[in-house]
């Protein structure tokens, strides 16, 4: 059974970091893009980064270029969203997910998905 469990977020004041996990199970994920999502309260689910687990190829959408980055461990079958320079706009639950499309940046397209992690910026 596939499992992508997130971990990491929190409470932080605009202008700090926070590094997110997402602990991937179940199946071997190679061949897969590994994708980080957010949805902010009233809003839809975005997309906020994506990395391919085999080549370790990253992409990110424009309002997070230079602040997140997305990165994986193959030893641990874990990825990560480091984020500096959080702002109150980041404020949203963070989602882990899976997809055998590669480099896919739309929801529709992940197979597997976390169950989120809060992640809220103070101003």
């Amino acid at each position: 059974q596939v499992q992508l469990v997130e971990s990491g977020g929190g409470l932080v004041q605009a202008g700090g970091s926070l590094r997110l996990s997402c602990a991937a199970s179940g199946r071997t994920f190679s061949g897969y893009t590994m994708g980080w999502f957010r949805r902010a309260p009233g809003k839809d689910r975005e997309f906020v980064a994506v990395i391919d687990w085999s080549s370790g190829i990253t992409s990110n959408t424009d309002s997070v270029q230079g602040r997140f980055t997305i990165s994986r461990d193959n030893a641990k079958n874990t990825v990560y969203l480091q984020m500096n320079s959080l702002k109150p706009e980041d404020t949203a639950v963070y989602y882990c997910a899976a997809a055998r499309e590669f480099m896919t940046t739309t929801d529709s397209r992940y197979d597997y998905w976390g169950r989120g992690t809060q992640v809220t910026v103070s101003s």
